[in-house]
């Protein structure tokens, strides 16, 4: 029984279109700080990856995924390294507001004190 892969259809050439522009989007909103929309933004582009590869791939249309693929990770990487980023500065100002609190306690028990 040979079963017959169609190929990558219209639908599926506008998914892999979206995700990549998408991406793209999340990646200036992350320039911009705005990890809600970015959070909201990953949502509905997997939802896209899913619906896109539903559908199997043919063979012949294996180098056009891949190519669609590999810009898509390349822009997650650039994405996960704003996030990484962010969460150091985050922890940065975390670590700096913990040490603000701790000194201005001290400085109250020493009031207290005299």
């Amino acid at each position: 029984m040979n079963t017959i892969i169609p190929a990558l259809t219209i639908g599926q050439t506008r998914l892999l279109a979206t995700v990549i522009k998408t991406t793209r989007n999340m990646l200036a909103l992350a320039e911009d700080e705005a990890w809600d929309a970015v959070a909201d933004l990953e949502v509905l582009r997997r939802e896209d990856l899913k619906r896109c590869f539903e559908i199997p791939v043919g063979e012949d249309q294996g180098e056009l995924v891949a190519e669609a693929l590999a810009v898509i990770l390349h822009l997650n990487e650039e994405l996960m390294s704003r996030l990484q980023v962010a969460r150091d500065v985050v922890r940065e100002e975390g670590s700096a507001q913990a040490r603000t609190l701790e000194a201005v306690v001290e400085y109250q028990s020493i009031h207290l004190v005299r």
